[in-house]
């Protein structure tokens, strides 16, 4: 059977036809899947029921190197035993709730700003899958941004003044923002990214506004200036024509380009009900020869 998709907000987001990805090996349908991601930047996937190798092995099949050097790893060691399997939830390492004043919780509140993965790192991340392990009885919803249709929907003069702009990406600055802070040494250990502010979707040709909220200040500009244009074009990205609202389903896994779009949590009562995630993302690499 042909695997298919199906729109689900304008041209953005596909769901596509039951297939179990954990017998997905073959480069025809691998290659099928990297069509739709260039087609609509994010996809969804409905049961898919992953062990965390199996996802891992999915994910290095899929895209090749995957992306260890997350800021969780600086914060705590990883519960899984491997840092490429980033844990998305409101536990700790016991699998309770995390407290309210948890430093790891406060860090995450931060993942409900707009943003993209790992763009504080060079290579940055390229596709982003994350599979829903426990759901909370109420709404915890993740949103998309669609930055192809935002950079579209430009004027000339503007597209124009943004071409050969380069901007400086820090998880520093993004939790900053929020008030939290890493310490001297953490800091040390996260010293950013820089990269264009306008990319060009190799698969598509398409050109795509790169944002997030660690986008910290426009390379060779003021910093007042660069950080009002980088508001400006955010706010201007996540107009509700651009984008898309997650409602997870249990075993969903929803996969996304980095390069194309953004994504953020919504809130949910965090300190009453659990919710794990698992994210694994790939590196901004050279697909390997044999995919």
């Amino acid at each position: 059977m042909t695997l298919e998709f199906r729109p689900l907000a304008g041209r953005f987001v596909g769901e596509a036809s039951p297939i179990d990805l954990r017998q997905v090996h073959d480069a025809a349908t691998l290659s099928r899947i990297r069509a739709g991601m260039d087609e609509f930047g994010v996809l969804v996937f409905r049961d898919q029921p992953f062990t965390d190798q199996e996802q891992l092995d999915f994910a290095q099949r899929f895209d090749g190197t995957l992306h260890a050097r997350t800021s969780a790893a600086v914060l705590a060691k990883n519960r899984f035993g491997n840092e490429a399997l980033t844990d998305i939830s409101n536990v700790n390492d016991q699998g309770e709730i995390m407290a309210g004043d948890d430093r790891r919780r406060m860090a995450g509140v931060s993942n409900r700003l707009w943003h993209t993965d790992a763009s504080f790192q060079d290579p940055a991340g390229r596709y982003s899958l994350l599979s829903a392990r426990v759901l909370p009885p109420v709404r915890a919803d993740t949103e998309f941004a669609d930055m192809r249709a935002a950079y579209d929907a430009l004027d000339d003069e503007t597209r124009a003044s943004l071409e050969g702009l380069q901007v400086h990406h820090s998880i520093v600055h993004s939790r900053q923002v929020l008030g939290f802070e890493f310490s001297d040494e953490e800091q040390a250990r996260l010293p950013g990214a820089v990269h264009p502010l306008v990319r060009v979707i190799p698969g598509s040709g398409r050109r795509s506004l790169y944002l997030a909220s660690h986008a910290a200040r426009i390379i060779d500009w003021p910093l007042p200036e660069g950080r009002l244009l980088l508001r400006d074009l955010m706010e201007h990205a996540t107009q509700r024509e651009f984008t898309y609202r997650h409602e997870w389903q249990p075993r969903d896994l929803v996969i996304w380009d980095n390069r194309a779009t953004m994504h953020r949590a919504r809130p949910f009562d965090d300190k009453a009900y659990r919710r794990e995630l698992r994210r694994t993302t790939t590196l901004d690499l050279p697909l390997p020869a044999t995919a």
